[in-house]
C-alpha cells in the first residue's frame, strides 16, 4: 500500500515546522550537490528559515558573484541598479550636510555673510555669544583649577621650609657653631693637615669656662672642635 499524499500548508505546530525543515534542507542540498557532480551543472542555492537562519550551497566550479552576473546577463534583469540608487541617493544628502558645515564655518569666522538676512545675522550673533560664553566659562574653570593646584603646591612648600627652620632651631640650642676661614696663612686644624686653598669650617665650641682669675678664657685653634 503506498503512501498517503501530503497536503502541501503551513505546518502550524512551530517543532514539527523546524524538523521538517531541516531534514528537506539536507535532501534539496543533498540533490543541489548530485546535480553539480553529476551533470557539471553551475548551482547556487541560498535558503533562509522562518528564524532568518542563512544556508547555501554554491558549486566548487564557479562562484556566487558569478552566478548571478550570469543570471542578470541571462534575464537582462540589473539586481544592482536599485542598490545603486540608493546609494547615490545617500551620496547627494551627505555632499549636501558637508557644504552646509562648510558654510556655517565661515559664517562663524566672519566670511561668507552677504546672502544673511536680517534675521539671520541676528540668530549667528546669538549663537557666537552663546559660544564665547562656553568658551570663557571653561576658561575660567581652567584658570580656577590651575591657580587652586598652585596654592596647594606653596603651601605645602611653605609647611615643608618651617618644619626644617624649626629643626635648626632644636639644633642650634643644642650646640653652638663657629666658622673659621682657612687660607693660606691659617693652619687646618682638620686632622692636623694644611693647605693653601680656601676653605670654611664649621666647629662646634665647648662651653666657655672661667680662667683662675674668674674671667672666661680665650680658646686657641687646638681647643675647636669639628661639629
Amino acid at each position: 500500500m503506498g503512501r498517503g499524499k501530503v497536503e502541501i500548508k503551513l505546518i502550524e505546530n512551530p517543532t514539527n515546522r523546524q524538523v521538517t525543515y531541516s531534514k528537506r534542507r539536507a535532501g534539496i542540498m543533498k540533490k543541489a550537490s548530485e546535480l553539480s557532480i553529476l551533470c557539471d551543472a553551475q548551482v547556487s542555492l541560498i535558503m533562509f528559515s522562518g528564524t532568518g537562519k542563512f544556508t547555501e550551497f554554491i558549486s566548487p566550479s564557479v562562484t556566487t558573484k558569478e552566478v548571478i552576473d550570469k543570471y542578470q546577463k541571462d534575464t537582462g534583469i540589473d539586481l544592482w541598479s536599485t542598490h545603486y540608487e540608493i546609494l547615490q541617493e545617500n551620496l547627494r544628502r551627505q555632499k549636501e550636510i558637508n557644504s552646509k558645515l562648510k558654510r556655517e564655518i565661515k559664517q562663524r569666522i566672519g566670511d561668507d555673510l552677504s546672502g544673511l538676512s536680517i534675521e539671520e545675522l541676528r540668530g549667528l550673533e546669538q549663537n557666537l555669544e552663546s559660544s564665547l560664553k562656553i568658551v570663557r566659562d571653561r576658561k575660567y574653570d581652567r584658570i580656577t583649577s590651575q591657580t587652586e593646584i598652585y596654592k596647594k603646591k606653596v603651601r605645602h612648600q611653605e609647611e615643608t621650609h618651617y618644619k626644617y627652620i624649626q629643626k635648626l632651631e632644636i639644633e642650634e640650642e643644642d650646640h653652638h657653631y663657629a666658622l673659621t676661614r682657612h687660607d693660606g696663612a691659617f693652619h687646618s686644624v682638620l686632622n692636623g693637615e694644611s693647605g693653601g686653598d680656601s676653605h670654611i669650617f664649621a666647629f662646634r665650641l665647648p662651653p666657655s669656662q672661667p680662667d683662675h682669675q674668674g674671667g672666661t678664657s680665650e680658646y686657641g685653634l687646638h681647643d675647636l672642635r669639628l661639629a
